[in-house]
């Protein structure tokens, strides 16, 4: 998860004034902008007239409790979460603090450590479902065809200005579905090139022996089955831009052919002994490393440095940070429109998974899967249950990696006793263990009966 905004404000709320000045002092140490109020009236009062992301609030409180300003909050600012406190924790206490609409539990007394990471973990949710609401700036899906505001992506935005604005040869890396075929458009249509045709040729898709064929063209008669002239790739994009994806599936002797293309700016059809002179710009693409091929022999290097002139990486998604939620809100409304259906509402959890996911088919696969969900979702919120097994293994298999057995366990115990509402004798069922070895693993975990 991207560090979250040390600028977010959290209010505290507690009726012990040490309580404040300790958790005031503690929380501004990490450099978020904290308030404090000494009841819950006063907080209603200050959130009412100041924004607040988070609201650390003590739960037993004269007059009007934690539990139903948490209800409150949940009820009149949705964008504001709160973390529950207090000195009487049990497991009865813990379930009402989350129904009422708390995200974290902290009993008295907890250390540093716990607070900020308790803080953290609550901001880190509320970051992700603000982004996975935020439209990206429309200038910058409407020039590049991308949708994304990260860092890396900006890098890309600017290689591809100075790109359009010369004539030399690109390369473009990435993995595969990180969108190079976008990239490469992006290129001509912000050249002066834009007005003349873009002809994109996978390379890896036509078989060897057609290649030279289709790239170069050929005469009537050249070979069975040329029964006229034809045109080639390069005659069709004559004053634009070809595009050759999959470059690195070229064999030696195509290699040889594009290297004489590139130098004399020229083809020679097949079945013809003259060349014919051409105004192509050249873009190149490939999800391998070239240079790598080049040090085994198994690509040219002087057509390497022929394509090189100009480097455009593009990042793959898990890379890109917040970007995978604007494109989940991006591809989840364009295919909600296509099919006629209302855009559905992602949840927390959701949303956090799949910023998490390793994504090894990059936006690709981020919009086939955001695409499946709507196709197959009937209901309006899609929840980690709607997600695909793998998405959901993955983020079962990544969490927790770094902590101890007994600790894993402690917390599902604690999960189990939350979801029957602290009933021992159906936890103990849920656990396959009788309630003597549950009371044992209470104790042995201090967790409150």
């Amino acid at each position: 998860m991207a560090e979250p905004d040390k600028q977010s404000r959290i209010l505290v709320v507690d009726d012990e004034p040490e309580t404040l000045e300790l958790l005031q002092r503690n929380l501004a140490s990490q450099g978020y902008q904290v308030f404090v109020a000494p009841g819950a009236v006063e907080a209603i009062k200050f959130l009412e007239a100041t924004p607040v992301d988070l609201v650390i609030t003590d739960q037993k409180m004269p007059n009007v409790s934690g539990l139903d300003l948490a209800r409150h909050i949940r009820e009149n600012f949705r964008d504001t979460e709160v973390i529950m406190i207090t000195g009487y924790a049990t497991i009865e206490g813990a379930v009402e603090a989350v129904k009422t609409g708390a995200e974290e539990y902290l009993a008295k007394p907890f250390t540093d450590d716990e607070l900020f990471t308790a803080a953290q973990k609550v901001l880190d949710k509320l970051h992700v479902r603000r982004t996975g609401r935020a439209q990206p700036r429309q200038e910058v899906f409407s020039t590049y065809g991308h949708v994304g505001e990260s860092d890396a992506m900006k890098e890309v935005f600017d290689f591809i200005n100075k790109a359009a604005a010369t004539t030399a040869t690109v390369l473009i890396t990435g993995e595969s579905g990180t969108g190079k075929e976008l990239v490469a458009r992006a290129v001509h249509y912000r050249s002066d090139r834009a007005s003349a045709p873009f002809v994109p040729v996978n390379c890896g898709g036509i078989p060897e022996s057609l290649l030279e064929s289709e790239l170069f063209g050929h005469v009537k008669g050249s070979f069975t089955g040329a029964t006229e002239s034809r045109a080639g790739f390069f005659q069709t994009a004559e004053g634009g831009t070809i595009f050759l994806d999959e470059i690195s599936e070229t064999s030696p002797s195509m290699q040889v052919k594009l290297l004489r293309v590139l130098q004399e700016k020229e083809v020679c059809m097949v079945g013809s002994s003259r060349p014919r002179r051409i105004d192509v710009r050249i873009i190149a693409a490939t999800n391998k490393d070239l240079l790598s091929l080049v040090n085994k022999g198994m690509f040219r290097e002087d057509l390497y440095f022929r394509l090189n002139v100009i480097s455009i990486a593009i990042p793959p998604l898990r890379k890109r940070g917040d970007d995978i939620l604007l494109l989940i809100n991006h591809f989840a409304k364009k295919y909600a429109k296509e099919f006629g259906k209302p855009a559905p509402h992602f949840s927390d959890k959701a949303l956090q998974v799949l910023r998490n996911y390793h994504w090894p088919g990059n936006v690709r696969e981020l919009e086939n899967v955001v695409q499946r969900l709507i196709v197959m979702n009937e209901d309006d919120i899609i929840d980690v249950a709607d997600l695909p097994s793998l998405m959901r293994f993955s983020a079962l298999r990544e969490a927790g990696v770094d902590r101890t057995l007994a600790e894993v366990e402690a917390e599902y115990i604690r999960n189990v006793l939350a979801s029957v509402s602290g009933n021992k004798s159906k936890a103990a069922r849920i656990l396959g263990i009788d309630r003597k070895t549950l009371r044992e693993k209470l104790s042995r975990y201090a967790i409150e009966e």
